[in-house]
């Protein structure tokens, strides 16, 4: 990506997260980013190709961090609530909730190339829980699995509200987890 192409996309990444997606329109994003829109159309093509390529990014440096945080357990147990301490490290410095979750908010058709990349980011996510819970040897990993989704999704849509949702949900994943650990003989 050029020089040029990382700036709208810095641009767009802070005014879709601020603002919303469908509040922001090119005329802005080529502003904010000290470019011509003719400039942000022949990097990108359109505005469905900018928010693609924001959320594709985000999920990119998303899936690096949870991977990171998985990798410093030390036991295959503690893996299966990675992603809770992965949120919290994320947390600090995304503060208005999921920026996934927002843009299937406001891209509900499944065709938009932004949607299947958010779709597919959650999907991602609940697959690896239940990769983890395998690895594991958790009782009933697709179970397990799917509540702690469920738990992280809520953590995330609560997050933006001035209480700490995130601890007692990291606590409640925890708790899960320990109740379908099979007993090692």
């Amino acid at each position: 990506m050029t020089p040029a192409g990382r700036r709208i996309l810095a641009a767009a990444e802070e005014l879709f997260y601020s603002r919303g997606i469908t509040a922001v329109g090119v005329d802005l994003i080529a502003e904010q980013s000290g470019v011509t829109k003719r400039t942000l159309y022949n990097q990108f093509g359109s505005k469905d190709r900018v928010v693609a390529t924001y959320l594709a990014e985000r999920d990119r440096r998303w899936r690096s961090l949870v991977r990171a945080t998985v990798d410093t357990c030390e036991r295959r147990v503690e893996a299966v609530t990675a992603p809770f301490d992965a949120l919290r490290t994320w947390s600090e410095t995304n503060t208005r909730g999921c920026a996934f979750i927002n843009a299937l908010a406001e891209l509900p058709d499944p065709s938009h190339p932004a949607h299947r990349i958010a779709a597919n980011q959650k999907l991602w996510l609940l697959n690896l829980f239940e990769e983890l819970a395998v690895a594991a040897d958790c009782s009933d990993p697709v179970t397990l699995a799917t509540r702690l989704f469920v738990l992280h999704e809520g953590a995330l849509a609560t997050q933006p509200l001035p209480i700490d949702t995130l601890s007692e949900t990291a606590d409640l994943a925890r708790a899960l987890v320990r109740a379908g650990e099979r007993p090692h003989r």
